[in-house]
């Protein structure tokens, strides 16, 4: 089964002894492989989400496995959710995330510095992944929180075209329990 073999995989490249909010990478990528599957995202997608930070990201750098050898990745998960985990750590963020809703957006590549378009299954399997990623960081942190909350769903709400229902609801559910309220005591 991929899900057991991608998570042997990250055990192995010590996921589990990377701290990450809420405790340790391996547990967060579990946590968003578990959210995907709750709204009904198809397997390929479920394993991207549970293999997304092997080749690090542009918000978490700690990488478990080398972009230029992607035929590891590959092996294991096949090709098309190792294309999603490669579009997923291969995003700039700050060039990318604005445009990500428009068909004609650039993404751009942080490895390569390439810009593509990608079709919109894509776009919408990215946000997916990003949504269901930043939900659960932010709830694990407090100071992230309370520092990128406001600004990340305020982004989401731009990305709603691109997300499932299921998403949209956790986006708009995560807004009105943690926006704009203190983070001490949560």
């Amino acid at each position: 089964m991929p899900t057991d073999s991608a998570a042997g995989l990250l055990l192995a490249r010590g996921a589990d002894r990377l701290e990450h909010p809420g405790g340790t990478l391996y547990a967060h990528l579990r946590r968003v492989h578990a959210t995907l599957g709750e709204w009904g995202a198809r397997p390929e997608l479920r394993l991207a989400g549970l293999c997304h930070a092997f080749y690090g990201t542009d918000g978490f750098a700690p990488a478990l496995g080398d972009p230029d050898r992607r035929g590891e990745l590959i092996d294991v998960i096949g090709a098309e959710a190792e294309a999603l985990v490669y579009l997923y750590a291969s995003c700039d963020r700050s060039r990318t995330y604005p445009h990500l809703a428009s068909a004609d957006g650039p993404f751009t590549d942080r490895f390569t510095g390439t810009v593509h378009r990608p079709p919109e299954g894509r776009r919408r399997d990215f946000a997916e992944l990003t949504v269901a990623n930043e939900l659960d960081v932010l709830t694990a942190s407090p100071a992230l929180r309370a520092a990128h909350g406001e600004a990340l769903t305020a982004l989401f709400a731009t990305w709603r075209p691109l997300l499932s229902p299921a998403a949209d609801r956790a986006v708009q559910a995560f807004t009105k329990t943690w926006v704009g309220r203190p983070a001490v005591g949560r």
